[in-house]
């Protein structure tokens, strides 16, 4: 699903950057440029369930480690 139509941002992008270890306010902002220009700012509304989203994904990732 996309969340920014602007920048093109799915929650696919924003999973991975979780993954990467993305996972602030401020970092997710920044990697994505949800506040440069041609950017209409609505996805930033949205920013702590994007937050939530990346959190989850390096948790995810970080159980299967430890299984492994």
């Amino acid at each position: 699903m996309y969340i920014c139509l602007c920048k093109g941002l799915t929650e696919s992008d924003v999973r991975e950057a979780g993954r990467q270890g993305y996972l602030t306010t401020r970092q997710i902002i920044a990697e994505f440029g949800l506040r440069d220009t041609g950017c209409c700012g609505r996805c930033a509304k949205n920013i702590s369930e994007l937050v939530t989203l990346a959190k989850s994904q390096l948790e995810s990732a970080c159980r299967k480690i430890v299984s492994s």
